[in-house]
């Protein structure tokens, strides 16, 4: 790939990760707002799991139960709640490990396909958080190629939109699958550069990068500014003397609100987070 795809690729890059902070940011802000421990209740049928009103974090048996009725069935409203049950479920560490040793993520995968546009938009969303373990990323990258179709051939800032982008900011955070979405990096711009404000990325992204933000949300920012750099680097194409137009993705990363932020983290209480910001340019 020559210069030019390289630096699409590392623009691509930070909007489509700076998707995924966000999703995760929010996530974990809401599940220790929410933070209770599990209720003791009757087990309930793998029906009952999808109406609505059990928001406890499911068992294996229960996710089993549940999976089996996601494969098992054809009727739309229960596969949709299904979903939706198994992608809440999903947000947590241990599930997404559980799930796919069930062979959870084949049976979620393949309802992408479905025709219903709001099973597809669910079963997006729980793969977007199953993709947050590595090691699921595996099973996942199978689809990362139709996930690229639908984005660019749906509706321009659809919710189906949306969560396939959403899912590809997971899945190419770090740089172990970015490769597959190559061919798709002219298109992407053109979905990020016409789309709306939930498509596109502000200022607000620079929130990020706060002292009180989750340790786990920090590691994922900076792991994408330092591989955005790497590139960068490789290529040549930034140096001391690199100028970016105001307003340019550029500019906000390498402008001095961003670096004020990074010379901030440099005392941060947490060695991982230390050792990410060490390792970056010296701002």
């Amino acid at each position: 790939m020559g210069r030019a795809g390289h630096v699409g690729w590392v623009a691509a890059g930070l909007v489509l990760g700076a998707g995924a902070c966000y999703c995760i940011y929010k996530l974990t802000r809401g599940q220790r707002q929410g933070g209770r421990g599990p209720r003791l209740r009757p087990s309930p049928s793998a029906e009952d799991l999808t109406d609505g009103s059990y928001d406890d974090i499911l068992n294996v048996d229960q996710l089993q139960k549940l999976l089996y009725l996601l494969e098992s069935t054809d009727d739309p409203i229960i596969i949709e709640r299904a979903l939706v049950t198994l992608g809440n479920n999903a947000a947590f560490s241990a599930n997404q490990i559980i799930i796919r040793e069930l062979g959870g993520i084949p049976i979620i995968g393949s309802k992408i396909n479905n025709p219903y546009l709001s099973i597809k938009e669910k079963a997006l969303n729980a793969l977007n958080n199953l993709s947050v373990n590595v090691e699921n990323q595996v099973k996942i990258k199978v689809y990362i190629n139709q996930v690229c179709k639908d984005v660019l051939s749906g509706p321009l800032d659809s919710a189906v939109q949306l969560a396939g982008l959403r899912l590809l900011t997971n899945m190419t955070v770090t740089n172990d699958h970015q490769h597959m979405l190559n061919s798709y990096i002219p298109d992407l711009f053109r979905v990020l550069l016409t789309g709306n404000g939930s498509t596109k990325v502000d200022s607000s992204f620079l929130s990020l990068f706060e002292r009180h933000v989750a340790k786990e949300i920090l590691l994922r920012v900076l792991t994408l500014l330092q591989n955005i750099n790497n590139c960068c680097k490789k290529e040549g194409c930034l140096t001391i003397q690199s100028t970016f137009p105001e307003g340019s993705l550029f500019f906000l990363l390498y402008g001095e609100e961003c670096a004020q932020k990074m010379r901030a983290l440099v005392d941060h209480h947490d060695a991982d987070v230390k050792e990410k910001v060490t390792v970056l340019p010296k701002f």
